[in-house]
């Protein structure tokens, strides 16, 4: 019988789609500054207890938006993106800074996911990107960190890592991606990065999450 390599794999889990924002429709334009969050006319959905809420967490809680994607597949009880983004910073996994915030940061992320869903959450900072078939194959959906601009296909990232994003598929050309951030259209779900293109965006860290 011939092996199959991890390079070989195709597979695709059938895994909902969030933006990090309410209204996904929204995204090119509050990326390009012609809309504010707070105008976001969903923003309650997010549980926020005001627009300003809203607006401050919605441009930083693409984690808690992969998140709820593994819970609602794997028919786990989840939350809105603040009320989530809430829990997590009482976890540790965010810290409140007087002009910002600090996280996602791995490790009280995957401790608290662990002891709240029973979920398998390992933090990996090597990462590579020829293992992700083999992890996709075997049931694991995984949250990589990358360059925001994995967004747009013609783009070339200064950099890697910075945001984060579900992997959810593969085949041989290509990572399929659920990317909060995500263009409508074009790079929200099922986005399908050839690896090349990957490699120029992804920061080799992220966790592996398992039912």
């Amino acid at each position: 019988m011939q092996q199959i390599t991890a390079q070989e794999i195709s597979i695709r889990h059938a895994v909902p789609y969030y933006s990090q924002w309410e209204s996904a429709d929204l995204v090119p334009d509050l990326l390009a500054g012609k809309v504010k969050a707070e105008a976001d006319p969903l923003w309650q959905r997010s549980g926020a207890t005001s627009e300003d809420e809203y607006a401050f967490w919605s441009w930083r809680i693409c984690g808690m938006a992969c998140l709820r994607m593994a819970l609602d597949y794997w028919n786990l009880p989840s939350a809105g993106l603040v009320t989530l983004a809430r829990e997590f910073l009482d976890a540790g996994a965010y810290v409140r800074r007087e002009n910002g915030l600090d996280g996602l940061i791995y490790v009280p992320f995957a401790q608290h996911a662990a002891q709240r869903w029973g979920i398998k959450a390992q933090v990996r900072t090597d990462l590579t990107a020829d293992e992700l078939p083999g992890l996709l194959s075997d049931g694991k959906l995984v949250m990589l960190s990358v360059h925001p601009l994995i967004r747009d296909p013609e783009a070339l990232p200064p950099s890697r890592g910075g945001h984060l994003v579900l992997a959810v598929g593969c085949a041989p050309g290509h990572l399929q991606i659920h990317n909060p951030s995500g263009l409508p259209g074009i790079s929200q779900r099922f986005a399908e990065v050839p690896w090349p293109v990957l490699s120029q965006s992804f920061a080799q860290r992220g966790v592996v999450l398992e039912r």
